[in-house]
């Protein structure tokens, strides 16, 4: 039976944690049949991440990319229009978390935070969108947000101007490009069980306990289950759904 993204070509950023989203999401699309272009800042990361990927029978490429240098976006997007003659799906997924208190935050702060966050979606959707519209297939667009994007969260001032920019921006595209068939919604997710969380559970592991409890489904969500989730809306099952928002969360913003 052929795979939910037989035939598609995808890119995904943030690959560059065995243990991150990014690469949960690649590792789900190239077991779908997708052809994957896994990137990260971390060359020898995602290296490890699509050497595992390939390993296991499916088809990916790594790239070394930063995301907040648009040049090496349009370079990227334009290489992989040239090899694979098609670009089907993006998940901007690449993301940093600055989270200090409003007193704490610097100017700095900020501006880093929205560029790693806010400033490579842009990039990397107006790219897409670019290519989708040459070659004419429609496609999806998948930008990964947050509940911090949606809901108030202490000491998440610039992180939440990012990922509630990323909110309204998929929106606006979703508009723009819905009667070319190329689709834009974002994922939110909770607190997921990724390396960040190591940091937590040990600098404060009662504090941590707490956080835990107070979920709906009391545990932290896994990786795959953001993975699902876009792998969803990259499928053609998704194909009349766009400029929604997606929550993963385990039931914490119905709260």
């Amino acid at each position: 039976m052929a795979g939910r993204l037989e035939g598609k070509v995808a890119l995904v950023t943030g690959c560059g944690s065995d243990r991150g989203l990014g690469a949960a999401t690649a590792q789900r699309f190239a077991e779908e049949g997708a052809v994957v272009y896994a990137t990260d800042i971390d060359g020898d990361g995602v290296n490890a991440v699509v050497d595992a990927i390939n390993a296991n029978g499916g088809t990916a490429y790594a790239v070394k990319q930063d995301v907040t240098d648009e040049e090496e976006w349009n370079s990227l997007l334009s290489r992989i229009e040239k090899e694979q003659g098609r670009f089907d799906v993006l998940v901007n997924n690449a993301g940093i978390a600055v989270l200090k208190p409003i007193g704490d935050l610097t100017g700095a702060d900020w501006s880093k935070q929205l560029n790693v966050n806010l400033d490579s979606v842009f990039f990397g959707t107006r790219g897409a969108v670019d290519v989708m519209r040459r070659v004419g297939n429609g496609g999806s667009i998948v930008n990964l947000s947050s509940i911090a994007g949606l809901v108030g969260v202490p000491a998440c001032g610039a992180y939440a101007a990012a990922k509630g920019g990323v909110r309204l921006f998929s929106k606006a595209v979703a508009m723009e490009c819905a009667a070319e068939n190329i689709r834009c919604n974002s994922v939110h997710p909770g607190m997921i069980e990724t390396a960040m969380q190591d940091v937590a559970r040990r600098d404060n592991p009662e504090g941590f306990k707490e956080i835990v409890a107070g979920i709906p489904m009391k545990r932290i969500g896994d990786p795959v289950d953001i993975a699902n989730m876009a792998l969803f809306l990259a499928s053609d099952e998704a194909g009349y759904i766009t400029g929604a928002e997606f929550v993963v969360d385990g039931g914490v913003t119905a709260m």
